[in-house]
């Protein structure tokens, strides 16, 4: 599929299901419920939000690795809203999520145990250019690290949601084929308009957010969503290229196998 094509395919697919937009708007108001009991100087109603919170953890990944199934097979509907297999797609995508940070988790502590052990000596020998050198270069370092496996990870999370498997998605060899029979370029192409989209939708958000109470309610509930559908609607569309690739060489190597049969 055509990167143009991905992108208003993507923006169009949360207006195709408005049928179903009201329950992830009532999913995503579970998150509200802290800042409003907090602004309500209420324990009660921040107790409900750190249960509401808990509630929407459990469901909301879940159902959005449905929505990234369903762009991985180009259907324009949206997932029906199952408890239990929007808890269990939670759960792996949270064992994911935790596999893939495993690498930039280390790191971070390694670089900062190594900063800790020489940052005192360069401090009380007044050598503040020199940590803050250093420093700068371990953030960087730990940056690039994270960016690397936040940027596998997306694409795992893709492979999880085509092949229903968690196994298969833990496979760093087969995410990195999986990116390179999308290409690079196309991939960054992508990035680039879902960062161009995401500019928007902060900038419609800024004057959401103007209203006063309500404005905020709306963009937790009804903006977030809609960007999140189209975000992960996208990430799905984009992997279905890899599926149509892999059916077009099936088809050819079947092709190639009949004719030397009949030749």
């Amino acid at each position: 599929m055509e990167l143009s094509k991905i992108i208003s395919s993507s923006l169009k697919y949360p207006f195709r299901n408005i049928a179903k937009l009201p329950i992830i708007f009532i999913l995503f108001l579970l998150i509200a419920v802290i800042p409003i009991g907090r602004l309500l100087d209420n324990n009660y109603i921040v107790l409900v939000g750190v249960i509401a919170f808990f509630i929407f953890l459990l469901i909301v990944p879940g159902y959005f690795l449905g929505v990234v199934r369903k762009g991985s097979i180009e259907s324009s509907l949206f997932p029906s809203l199952s408890l239990v297999d929007s808890i269990y797609d939670s759960i792996r995508v949270l064992v994911l999520r935790m596999v893939y940070m495993i690498v930039p988790t280390i790191v971070f502590f390694i670089a900062f145990s190594t900063l800790g052990a020489s940052a005192a000596d360069m401090l009380y020998g007044w050598q503040i250019s020199n940590f803050l050198a250093t420093l700068g270069a371990m953030l960087l370092l730990i940056l690039i690290v994270y960016l690397i496996f936040e940027f596998l990870l997306l694409f795992a999370k893709a492979r999880l949601a085509y092949l229903n498997s968690l196994k298969e998605a833990l496979k760093i060899n087969k995410v990195m084929g999986d990116i390179k029979k999308i290409g690079i370029v196309n991939i960054i192409k992508w990035i680039i308009l879902m960062i161009i989209l995401l500019v928007a939708v902060s900038l419609i958000s800024s004057l959401v957010m103007a209203i006063p109470y309500v404005g905020f309610l709306i963009y937790v509930a009804v903006v977030i969503p809609i960007a999140e559908s189209i975000g992960n609607y996208s990430l799905g569309l984009l992997y279905s290229n890899i599926i149509d690739n892999d059916n077009d060489l099936d088809k050819l190597e079947q092709e190639i196998k009949q004719f030397k049969y009949h030749n």
